[in-house]
């Protein structure tokens, strides 16, 4: 297994580093290969702008436009084009990172603003009347698996269904469905850690067991059973679900999960 890590906490000695250093050492020390982006450590550019697209960019900067013409052309900045080599090395991606204000760090979604490009996560196959491209199930990252290792200060009841900060399924499901999914990725159940701001040391024995224990199952975890947009699930063009299908018990973006 090919596994790339990317890590998003400022500091190297944090419970996020810890973490990323001990998949490393359990992935290497099962005969997995590695590689990191720690995206701090790099001083990663979280930031979308002209400079990402070369001279040949439109006077009027169009992301979606300019990130096709230069991924087509292969003037993407190298730091760019270095991660998505490194997405289409591997077939695991872990992302490593605590949940702040309801979601990813903005260095970790800068990542993702900067390296998931047109013509490379998005904007891939057909586009009619009957298929609206290859997306969600489909696309170039098709055939990868993905989790997200998260930490959380919150109580886990706090991220209950009938919580005040809402079912962490819930929060996680634009990361999931929205970025992970889209562009063809597989999804597994996420290790989420709660109440990471009062864990001691005392408690890391046991994070750190169930810990090794996902990483050394991640080939045979079963992923979130979301349902591919070209399966026939979908009305087109409007991509609605269609009668009949829902999942008892699920609303909500659980429409989206066959049960």
């Amino acid at each position: 297994m090919k596994t790339l890590i990317v890590h998003a906490h400022p500091e190297p000695t944090s419970l996020n580093g810890s973490l990323k250093d001990l998949a490393v050492s359990t992935l290497e020390g099962a005969g997995h290969e590695v590689r990191v982006s720690d995206l701090y450590a790099m001083n990663w550019k979280a930031v979308v702008d002209a400079a990402d697209y070369g001279t040949d960019g439109s006077r009027r900067l169009d992301v979606v436009r300019d990130s096709g013409r230069a991924f087509d052309t292969g003037t993407l900045t190298p730091d760019v084009r270095a991660e998505q080599e490194k997405l289409l090395w591997a077939d695991t991606i872990v992302l490593q990172f605590p949940l702040w204000w309801y979601s990813m760090p903005a260095i970790l979604k800068g990542w993702v603003d900067r390296v998931f490009t047109r013509n490379f996560a998005y904007g891939v196959g057909e586009h009619s009347e009957i298929r609206y491209g290859d997306r969600y199930g489909e696309g170039t990252l098709a055939g990868r698996r993905a989790l997200l290792s998260v930490t959380v200060g919150g109580h886990e009841s706090h991220y209950s269904a009938r919580g005040i900060n809402g079912p962490i399924e819930d929060l996680l499901f634009p990361i999931h469905h929205g970025i992970l999914y889209y562009p063809g990725i597989e999804v597994l159940p996420p290790f989420v850690l709660y109440g990471a701001d009062r864990l001691t040391e005392a408690d890391y024995p046991d994070i750190a067991k169930a810990w090794r224990q996902r990483l050394l199952t991640l080939e045979s975890t079963e992923p979130i059973p979301f349902r591919p947009q070209n399966s026939g699930d979908y009305e087109m063009p409007s991509l609605h679900l269609k009668d009949g299908l829902e999942s008892a018990g699920r609303s909500g973006f659980g429409l989206h999960v066959r049960g």
